[in-house]
C-alpha cells in the first residue's frame, strides 16, 4: 500500500514536471492558481490503484453485498484509508458512516377488488409495496402533473384518497405537445425521468396511494415481477418508515380500461363511481447499510461544495457460492476516489488546498435501485443540495467495452452537459489540456435504449438540478458475473481516467465561479 508521506517522491515528481515548490505558510490564492495541478494528478499512480483494488475487490470481501458481512469489511477498509490521509468525516457528529436505513420487502401478495371482483397482482397491476385493508375512494388526476403553468390538479380533492393517472402528457389541438416550448415531447412524457416527480405530487397533496396506467411499461414491470417471484427474489428498497412517498401501483391494460370507465365526468371531483378494496400483504426486515463521507474542507468558499461519487456495494455471492468481486463495478470506481482524494490532501498539506470544499461520498445500495444517493440527496444531505455545485460520479472506469470501435484509451462521458453548458466545456478543456483522453459521448444520447443516464448514483443528483459527469467505460462480459475480477483490470487506463476525473474536480472546485445551470430540468 501507498505509504502517505512520499516527500522523496513529491519532491521528485515536482522537479519532473518544472514546478515551482510552493511554501505552505505563504501560498495564495493567486499561487494556488499559478500551480498545475499535474503536480498532484501525477501522484496517481497504477500500482497504488492496483494496491487498493486487489485487496477491496477480494474474495475477503465476499461480493459487498448491500448490507452483508462483506460490505461491511467494505466500509471499514474506507474509514481506514480515510483516517491514514488525515480527511476528516463529512459529518457534523465526527462519523465517518452515514447510516442508510433499508428493508427488504417480500413479494407482495393479494388483490384489488373492484365491486366484488378482484383483481390479481402480477397479472392486472404490478407494486413492491403494501396496501392492507384500505377502502378508499378513487380520484382521477389525468396525468398527474402540476406545474407554475399547467396543473391536472386543479379542483380536485385528492387528501387521503387513491389517485389514478395515466401515463402521457397533454397535446394541442393540432397534435403539438402543450409543455414544451417547441411543440416536441417534453420530460413529462419520459417514463423514468418524471415518474418519481408525478409520485412527489401526489404525495404532496395527501394522497393514500397512486395507480398509474402505462401501456408501453406495463409488460416490462410484469415480466420483472414474474422474473423475482419465480427467483424466489426479495427487493430491497428505502425503509417505509423513512419514505414520505405513496405507494406507486402499475396497472395493466384489462383494470385500467376498467377505472377509466368508473370516472365520474358529471363532476369536477373526477371521483371513480364504485366499491373499492386493495388488500396487498408484504412481510418486510430491516436492513442496516451505510454510505461513507469524508470531506476536505475549501479554503476560501468552505460552504459550497463539490461531491465526488463511487457506489461501494456489489451483487455479492450466487447461490452456488461463487463470489461475485466487482473489481470494475465499482471497485474501479472506488479505488479511484480513495486516490483523488489523496492528492486532493497532498496538494492541502502543501497550502494548496481547494477553493470550495471536496465531499468524498462512497453510497451503498447502488445494485439495489441507487438507494444509498437517494437517501443522500433525499432525505438526509450531509452538505446542503443548494450549495452543492456539482457532482462527478464514477462507476466501471477500469475496463474496455468489447463492443467499442476506436482507441482503448477512452472514456464515456454521460450528463455533462444535460444542466450545464459550463460543465460540459470545462470537461472538454480540461481533458484537452491535461489527459488527452477519448471522451466518447455515445450512451449521452437521449435516445440511448441502455437509459445509463439514469442508471448510477449521478442522477439522484441530476434530479435536484446539480449539474454532473458520470463517467463509464461501459459494460463487458464479466458484467455482474463473478468474472469481474482486479487481474482483468487495464490499471494504466485507470490511472489516466482517474487523473481526468481530479483534474475535472480541480478546476471545479477552484474556479471564480460555481459552474453555472443554464438548463435546468423542470
Amino acid at each position: 500500500m501507498k505509504k502517505l508521506i512520499l516527500l522523496t517522491s513529491l519532491v521528485v515528481l515536482a522537479c519532473n514536471s518544472s514546478q515551482q515548490t510552493v511554501n505552505k505558510t505563504s501560498s495564495t490564492a493567486s499561487e494556488r492558481t499559478k500551480t498545475s495541478p499535474t503536480t498532484y494528478a501525477s501522484t496517481i499512480l497504477e500500482d497504488d490503484l492496483k494496491e487498493h483494488l486487489f485487496i477491496y475487490a477480494s474474495d475477503e470481501f465476499e461480493g459487498r453485498d448491500t448490507g452483508s458481512k462483506g460490505q461491511k469489511k467494505a466500509i471499514s477498509y474506507l474509514k481506514e484509508q480515510y483516517e491514514a490521509l488525515g480527511i476528516l468525516p463529512a459529518k457534523s457528529d465526527g462519523n465517518y458512516f452515514q447510516k442508510v436505513p433499508l428493508e427488504i420487502s417480500k413479494m407482495p401478495t393479494g388483490n384489488i377488488t373492484i365491486n366484488n371482483k378482484a383483481y390479481a397482482i402480477g397479472e392486472d397491476f404490478v407494486t413492491f409495496a403494501s396496501l392492507e385493508h384500505v377502502t378508499n375512494e378513487i380520484v382521477f388526476a389525468g396525468f398527474g402533473i402540476e406545474t407554475d403553468e399547467y396543473s391536472d390538479y386543479d379542483n380536485i380533492d385528492v387528501l387521503d384518497k387513491i389517485v389514478l393517472i395515466e401515463f402521457g402528457e397533454p397535446q394541442k389541438e393540432d397534435g403539438k405537445y402543450l409543455l414544451s416550448e417547441d411543440g416536441y415531447p417534453s420530460r413529462w412524457g419520459d417514463f423514468n425521468e418524471s415518474l418519481a416527480d408525478r409520485l412527489q405530487i401526489a404525495t404532496d397533496k395527501g394522497a393514500k396511494a397512486i395507480l398509474i396506467f402505462e401501456e408501453e411499461y406495463f409488460p416490462r414491470l410484469k415480466s420483472r415481477f414474474e422474473y423475482i417471484s419465480n427467483n424466489g427474489r426479495e427487493v430491497m428498497t428505502l425503509s417505509s418508515e423513512n419514505s414520505q412517498e405513496i405507494p406507486p401501483i402499475f396497472i395493466g391494460e384489462n383494470l385500467g380500461t376498467v377505472l377509466k370507465e368508473l370516472i365520474t365526468k358529471e363532476t369536477t371531483t373526477n371521483k371513480l363511481k364504485g366499491n373499492f378494496e386493495f388488500n396487498i400483504v408484504s412481510g418486510n426486515k430491516k436492513i442496516d447499510s451505510e454510505n461513507v463521507a469524508a470531506i476536505l474542507k475549501g479554503s476560501e468558499l468552505p460552504n459550497e461544495y463539490v461531491v465526488i461519487s463511487s457506489h461501494l456495494d456489489h451483487i455479492g455471492v450466487n447461490a452456488d457460492g461463487q463470489i461475485n468481486n466487482g473489481a470494475d463495478d465499482d471497485g474501479s470506481g472506488t479505488v479511484a476516489l480513495l486516490e483523488i482524494a489523496e492528492a486532493f490532501k497532498k496538494a492541502s498539506d502543501d497550502g494548496l488546498g481547494p477553493k470550495r470544499s471536496i465531499i468524498f461520498l462512497h453510497v451503498t445500495g447502488e445494485e439495489k435501485g441507487l438507494l444509498g444517493s437517494r437517501y443522500y440527496t433525499d432525505f438526509e444531505p450531509i452538505v446542503p443540495l443548494e450549495n452543492t455545485v456539482a457532482n462527478l460520479n464514477i462507476d466501471m472506469i477500469g475496463r474496455i467495452d468489447p463492443k467499442r470501435d476506436g482507441e482503448r484509451n477512452y472514456i464515456y462521458l454521460i450528463g455533462s452537459d444535460k444542466l450545464s453548458t459550463e460543465l460540459h466545456n470545462l470537461s472538454e478543456e480540461i481533458n484537452s489540456k491535461f489527459t488527452n483522453i477519448e471522451l466518447d459521448y455515445k450512451y449521452n444520447d437521449e435516445n440511448d435504449p441502455n437509459r445509463f443516464y439514469y442508471r448510477s448514483d449521478h442522477y439522484n443528483f441530476a434530479k435536484n438540478n446539480i449539474p454532473i459527469i458520470f463517467y463509464f467505460n461501459g459494460t463487458h462480459e464479466d458484467y455482474h458475473r463473478p468474472g469481474d475480477t482486479p487481474d482483468k483490470i487495464n490499471y494504466d487506463l485507470l490511472e489516466n481516467r482517474t487523473r481526468l476525473i481530479f483534474h475535472t474536480a480541480w478546476e471545479v472546485a477552484n474556479r471564480e465561479n460555481r459552474v453555472l445551470v443554464d438548463k435546468p430540468s423542470k
